[in-house]
């Protein structure tokens, strides 16, 4: 029966979805039919992601303890998605094309401030804390994350015009919650086997400290390479660029903010 439920509930989700693609403006369109305002705190030109695409799924993952620290991160106050308004609408173009594939975006993080940055390096400045190896970096030495590039002291992110994300087939049966303390399985194993994320299967799960996680490395190959390709393409048609070394990181440009890394909360 719950199986029964979760499908019906995401047949439902896909025909609204699906209407939508007829029903919401785009590009010029959206921007002359109404203007989003900026979130409160935020910096005029942003906007939350779900006031220009509310089919877009978001699983803001930093704002629970399911990512890398294995806590919420500092300056997550709400699980949003903030972005540029024109990164916003430029994932609502890719959007609009997905949908009429039978898939839809995923969001695991936006705009993230400097203060959730430095609480990553402040992490990964504590060996000691390893409570989430087993997932998210098992191959990974904690002590060289800065030097193999997975935690720096300022992100793309924090100028508002990157996002983390996958492709979801629709209808979408949601991720489970994950449970602290649970245990963990590695992010690079087969998808049976990792955490039951409802992505396409990419070959590593999201924020993937490892090789793997390279966009195009010669390891993945078949479908997994075909899914990647896929979320790619589309968003490099709607204007985006992607971090090699990460297969769900883009970028839109030009950037709004290109040298400002923001620091206001997600609320």
């Amino acid at each position: 029966m719950p199986r029964l439920v979760a499908a019906l509930r995401g047949l439902a989700v896909a025909a609204a979805a699906l209407l939508t693609v007829v029903t919401l403006p785009s590009g010029a369109e959206a921007g002359a039919a109404r203007r989003p305002p900026s979130p409160r705190g935020a910096p005029e030109g942003f906007v939350a992601l779900r006031a220009v695409d509310p089919t877009i799924i978001q699983e803001m993952r930093y704002y629970t303890p399911h990512n890398f620290m294995g806590v919420p991160v500092d300056g997550y106050r709400r699980p949003t998605c903030l972005l540029t308004r024109d990164a916003a609408r430029a994932l609502h173009r890719a959007q609009r094309a997905f949908l009429r594939r039978g898939f839809s975006l995923k969001v695991y993080d936006c705009y993230r401030p400097q203060r959730a940055v430095d609480h990553f390096v402040r992490w990964a400045k504590d060996l000691g804390d390893q409570r989430m190896k087993g997932e998210f970096y098992p191959r990974e030495d904690k002590s060289k994350l800065f030097d193999d590039g997975y935690i720096a002291a300022k992100s793309g992110h924090s100028r508002g015009s990157t996002v983390d994300l996958t492709l979801v087939r629709l209808p979408a049966v949601p991720t489970r919650r994950y449970v602290p303390g649970e245990p963990l399985t590695s992010c690079y194993g087969p998808k049976g086997e990792r955490f039951p994320d409802n992505s396409l299967d990419m070959g590593t799960g999201f924020d993937c400290f490892d090789t793997l996680a390279h966009t195009l490395d010669p390891r993945i190959h078949g479908r997994q390479l075909r899914n990647r390709l896929l979320l790619k393409s589309g968003l490099e048609r709607a204007g985006f660029v992607n971090l090699p070394e990460e297969w769900w990181h883009f970028t839109f440009q030009p950037e709004p903010f290109p040298d400002t890394y923001f620091d206001f909360p997600v609320r």
